[in-house]
């Protein structure tokens, strides 16, 4: 008996995505054979992307334990299977005859098996006289045969990104762990600063990871979290390097270096004294220059600043500073308060603090005033970049979500 490539399903709507479905499984390599049970759990593995539940595998393997052969192929005589519905739910674990038909739509849905129907819609086979099938009405694993490889590589995938998510989920675990006992030891023996305002940082954090979070969730909130720990780090360093600095007193009103001169200097010329700006005060105390944050954590948080970057990409710490002198004259900030900015917090953490004020441009009123202001709190310990990075990293992921 001659079947066509495409069937009409008996008392069911056919759709095109059917007919899509059986005139990919009908063009499959004639010759290949897969084990029946790898390409079944691989489709375990990537249920997720199908939407199938378990009760929806459950019925796939039941239906696979009625092909004879552990090996799927042309060869074997065929690849529908007919069993009836009450030995299916056997097979199935005992489930109810409607939650199985449910289920068996959702394969059918998802095009790992097609129906075979007859024409009252029974399954059965016709038998030639030496009992071989001639042919057979239920349903086709021949969706699975010609998609084993797509499987293969769905459930690496999924497998991949369980690790990742894992990792993940051990880095964020750490790191709340970190925060949480170094704020501990900060407000326990006194440390400067304002570690009341930093702890509600950490547990607004927390607060926002959904009772069962996604990947994205986690990444979310594992990133601004380390930028809250580099930020405490940052506090309690610069308060160790002042308490060693005010034991020795030969070190008073030594000004402290740039670890960098060159990358500074060399953009742009230092000036003590502009035109309508009375010469710049030096705080009493200069917090050394502390370690940069990630490049792509920076530009992730302040995508503006590439626009002013030459060829319109930053790929360097060097080439993130010469964009920022051209943001500061273009934001109207003076050298001086830019030059003061790259003493007090080191070249790279003024150059970030300039892509800061830029992304929220149009709520400063003066950007040369903000950046003074944020300079005499850092020569005293009171301000760190993390907040700002935060607040930029969290306000441009809203904006990329609501323009999706």
């Amino acid at each position: 008996m001659q079947i066509g490539r495409v069937t009409t399903p008996h008392g069911r709507p056919m759709t095109l995505a059917l007919v899509r479905g059986q005139l990919e499984t009908a063009d499959r390599d004639a010759g290949k054979a897969v084990n029946k049970w790898k390409v079944f759990n691989d489709v375990g593995e990537a249920k997720d992307l199908f939407g199938l539940q378990d009760r929806s595998i459950t019925v796939l393997q039941a239906l696979l334990s009625f092909y004879p052969n552990d090996e799927l192929s042309d060869e074997s005589g065929g690849l529908v299977v007919f069993p009836s519905n009450n030995q299916l739910s056997l097979r199935a674990h005992g489930i109810a005859g409607t939650t199985l038909r449910r289920h068996l739509s959702a394969l059918v849905d998802a095009g790992l098996i097609e129906r075979r129907d007859s024409p009252n819609g029974k399954r059965y086979a016709h038998r030639g006289r030496g009992g071989d099938i001639e042919a057979a009405f239920g349903f086709s694993l021949a969706p699975l045969l010609a998609r084993a490889s797509e499987m293969a590589s769905l459930a690496q995938q999924v497998a991949a990104e369980r690790l990742q998510f894992k990792r993940a989920k051990e880095a964020l675990s750490l790191c709340r762990r970190d925060v949480r006992k170094l704020i501990s030891a900060a407000m326990e023996e006194g440390a400067d600063g304002d570690w009341e305002a930093i702890e509600a940082m950490y547990i607004a954090l927390l607060a926002r990871l959904p009772r069962s979070p996604r990947r994205e969730d986690v990444d979310a909130v594992l990133e601004e979290m380390e930028l809250l720990r580099e930020e405490i780090i940052n506090r309690l360093e610069i308060q160790v390097k002042a308490e060693k600095t005010d034991v020795n007193d030969s070190h008073d009103g030594r000004h402290i270096q740039n670890s960098k001169p060159e990358s500074f200097h060399e953009l742009e010329p230092r000036s003590e004294k502009e035109q309508g700006e009375k010469p710049s005060q030096k705080p009493n105390r200069i917090a050394e220059p502390l370690k940069a944050y990630p490049l792509p954590l920076v530009l992730r948080a302040c995508p503006q600043i590439v626009d002013y970057a030459a060829g319109g990409r930053i790929e360097s710490w060097r080439e993130l500073m010469t964009a920022a002198v051209t943001v500061r004259s273009a934001l109207g900030v003076s050298p001086s308060a830019y030059q003061e900015a790259c003493e007090v917090m080191g070249p790279e953490h003024a150059a970030i603090a300039v892509a800061c004020i830029l992304e929220r441009a149009e709520h400063i009123t003066s950007p040369g005033g903000y950046l003074r202001d944020l300079t005499r709190k850092a020569a005293r310990g009171e301000f760190g970049l993390g907040p700002m990075l935060m607040a930029a990293l969290r306000a441009n992921g809203e904006a990329a979500k609501r323009s999706a």
